[in-house]
């Protein structure tokens, strides 16, 4: 059953699926849909042109789907979708994509089962995976792409246009102003790398033989004084069938901000 707090203001053309419970005093703008068994706390904003998945968590005071801060954004109809089952925590901030017409995407894209705490925030355009984890004050500039499993720890601060590779783990104030490739451990100021995230891989239940792999696809990256081609071609010569292993060699070649070195 849909629970609705008697202070709260829903928009007529909003949906509500079965079981969406909205806290005190919290906004609904036009043109929301939101996904059944979703709840929503007290005093949380969520704007126009927003679609929110089932089983979804959001804390009181965070605003969702607002305008982008873009200075050419001339109100037009973008969109933040967001997937099932994240946990939005207090204080965050989540914007809509800007129009194509001044370089973006039209949409803000959040996949599922994502753990975002408090005062972070997602930029206009940005794109993220599934089960990635934002620690406490993480935040993205416009057009960034999270990948799958990720983990950002406080703190971090994302560059526009910037990557951040699966199952990575950044350190506390990282800086990233370059493309972070996945599997591997970034600190810093900017951000650095500091080797591959075993703890996190062998959490996750890699095989002990393509963590090895991936150890020595990032000493011949980082350590062997390679150009990056000739690096490349080294590390797809390591397997033929590691995904990984070809997951990061690939991710070197879609830069556009450069590879953090």
């Amino acid at each position: 059953m849909t629970e609705i707090h008697k202070t709260a203001i829903i928009d007529p053309s909003a949906k509500l699926g079965e079981g969406v419970s909205v806290g005190p005093y919290s906004i609904i703008g036009r043109d929301v849909n939101i996904g059944q068994g979703t709840w929503i706390g007290p005093h949380v904003v969520i704007c126009n042109h927003t679609d929110i998945g089932k089983d979804n968590r959001i804390y009181q005071y965070c605003s969702i789907g607002e305008s982008p801060q873009h200075q050419g954004y001339a109100d037009e109809p973008t969109r933040l979708v967001i997937g099932d089952r994240n946990t939005v925590r207090e204080y965050s901030t989540i914007n809509r994509g800007t129009d194509p017409k001044i370089g973006g995407l039209g949409l803000t894209r959040i996949g599922s089962d994502n753990f975002i705490m408090s005062y972070t925030h997602i930029a206009h355009d940005c794109t993220l995976g599934d089960q990635i984890i934002f620690a406490n004050g993480a935040s993205l500039a416009g057009h960034v792409e999270v990948e799958s499993n990720a983990i950002l720890g406080g703190f971090t601060l994302v560059h526009q246009f910037c990557r951040i590779g699966q199952h990575c783990i950044t350190g506390i104030g990282c800086i990233c102003l370059q493309d972070i490739p996945p599997y591997i451990v970034a600190a810093g100021n900017p951000g650095e790398p500091h080797g591959i995230n075993t703890t996190g891989l062998k959490r996750r239940d890699f095989e002990s033989s393509t963590i090895q792999l991936l150890n020595r696809a990032y000493r011949l990256f980082y350590r062997k004084g390679l150009d990056m081609n000739s690096a490349l071609d080294q590390i797809r010569r390591l397997s033929d069938d590691d995904e990984h292993v070809h997951a990061f060699a690939d991710f070197m070649t879609r830069t556009k901000r450069g590879i953090a070195r």
